[in-house]
């Protein structure tokens, strides 16, 4: 067995597994914030969860396989740098993916908190709707 297929089962074996165990990790954590987001609609939490997930594994996947496109290394030395920049550089993404996701829900769960605070004054007087219209057509 060469030093790139060494590096080819190595590299797809723990890109695989660290995919997987972020998918898991995600989507537990990822179920209480969603749930407070749409506490009002909880499908739709579980539902969005599930998408994220989804498409956490093609992205990730995708690209991991990506970028271990790589001429043929030669030597052991070549080919366990080769392994420890392709992950680093696949670790580096997947941590910058993950905080634009959480920097997108923090933005949606600000907006619902807002869209649910009360009005900063307390209404004194209800102005009603006109019977008719102010100004003649």
């Amino acid at each position: 067995m060469g030093p790139t297929l060494f590096i080819y089962l190595a590299y797809g074996a723990v890109a695989i597994g660290l995919t997987v165990w972020l998918a898991r990790t995600l989507h537990n954590n990822g179920t209480a914030f969603l749930a407070d987001i749409f506490s009002d609609r909880p499908e739709l939490a579980t539902a969005i969860n599930r998408l994220l997930v989804v498409g956490f594994y093609m992205l990730n996947l995708g690209y991991s396989f990506l970028l271990l496109r790589e001429p043929v290394v030669s030597s052991a030395e070549q080919a366990g740098r080769l392994l420890i920049n392709r992950l680093g550089v696949l670790l580096v993404t997947l941590g910058l993916i993950h905080f634009v996701n959480m920097l997108v829900f923090w933005k949606i769960r600000r907006r619902t908190l807002l869209d649910m605070a009360p009005p900063p004054v307390t209404p004194q007087v209800m102005i009603s709707k006109p019977d008719s219209e102010p100004f003649p057509a």
